[in-house]
This record gives structure tokens, sequence and C-alpha cells, in this order.
């Protein structure tokens, strides 16, 4: 299994990847979902010996959620806004691909600092779970759109679970099903809100909504 585990952890880092230099709304959406379903397997294979029940209903509910129900309350708020594409990012898509890669030796080393005991096959979790999260921040800062800042909550928190995951361990299924159920509600929230949004100024760039100042 520890194969199993190290090749999905290598994939879910290409998909970290791909995001800094995707600028087409619904490949992003669809990176996402795969992430979701990546971090499903990880869960999976990470408790494979033990194969308790609580892990693959949470593992499985939580694939159904970000590979299916975000995916699909993203593309529908992308139908109703009209968007395909994200313009013109703060950062452009060359530079944001640089900024991966000095993230990615960032993570690398700040997981070294922690002292966390991990096994065979499972040296790269904590790096690929940082390295998530920074992506999925960087999302946040550098994109102008709305609907990609979303995503990047998305993907941030996708890092956090991942992270909990392993850092963590044992974790209540109150708590984990807890969190996926905020996370749904945050990005139904979201999708509300970006949708008001276009409508009232037919766009969803959240720099220009500096304009509501009084």
């Amino acid at each position: 299994m520890e194969t199993y585990i190290e090749a999905s952890v290598i994939l879910l880092l290409l998909t970290d990847i791909a995001l800094f230099g995707t600028s087409r709304l619904y490949t992003c959406i669809t990176i996402a979902a795969v992430q979701g379903v990546l971090l499903g397997l990880i869960a999976l294979f990470a408790n494979a010996e033990t194969f308790i029940p609580r892990i693959i209903v949470i593992a499985s509910i939580g694939i159904v959620i970000k590979a299916f129900v975000f995916p699909y309350l993203l593309k529908r708020t992308i139908r109703q806004a009209g968007v395909q594409r994200e313009i013109q990012p703060f950062i452009g898509y060359l530079s944001s691909l640089v900024v991966s890669l000095v993230l990615f030796g960032v993570s690398i080393w700040f997981s070294a600092k922690l002292p966390l005991a991990l096994g065979a096959g499972r040296s790269m979790i904590i790096p690929a779970a940082i390295m998530t999260m920074f992506t999925g921040l960087f999302l946040i800062v550098a994109r102008r759109k709305a609907l990609t800042q979303c995503i990047g909550y998305i993907v941030c928190e996708n890092g956090m679970y991942l992270f909990g995951m392993v850092a963590v361990g044992e974790i209540p299924a109150l708590v984990e099903l807890g969190i996926l159920l905020d996370a749904v509600a945050a990005v139904t929230v979201m999708g509300v809100a970006m949708y008001h949004i276009n409508r009232e100024f037919d766009h969803i760039d959240t720099d220009r909504l500096s304009s509501l100042k009084g």
C-alpha cells in the first residue's frame, strides 16, 4: 500500500503545480475534484491494514462531496456568471509556476522541521499537505475572480484535511463530518454570493468591488 500512497501523493503535487499555471476555470474545478478523489484514496491506503469502517465511510463521503458536489456547484456558478477564464491575474501564470517551485521547496524545508514519524512511502505526505495549503492560499491572494478564490479555499481545505489526517491521526467521525459540512456550507454561500455579485455588476472580479466604498 505504501507504493499506492506514494503515487497518490505525487499526483496530488502535480495537481497543485497544474493549478498555478491554469487559467481555464473548468480545468481548475476538475483539478480540485481530482484532488478530492486522491485525498480519499490516501485515507483508504493509509488505513488499509486496519480497514476501519469509519475510515471507509468518511473517505467515501469526502470523495462524493469534493469530487461531485463541489464541482457541480462551481460549474453551475460558471454557467450563471458566463466566465470561462481568469484573464488578468495579479501574478502571471509563468511567474506563478516559478512561485510554485519556490513554495514546494519551502514545503519540504518546513516539513523537515516537524517532529512527525512517518513510515516508508509516506515521507512526502506532509510536504504535499503543506504545498496544497500554499496552493489554495496563493489562488485566494493572486487571482481576481471570486470563483477562482473559492477554488483556492477548497484546495486549501484539502491541504488541511491531509495534514490533519497524518499529524493528528484519530479524529472523531463527528468532527470530520462537521468539517466537511462546513466546507459544503462555505462553498454554497460563496456560490450564491458570486451569483448576486455577477447579477448586479456583470463581473465577479473582487478587486473591482472597491467601487462600493462610499
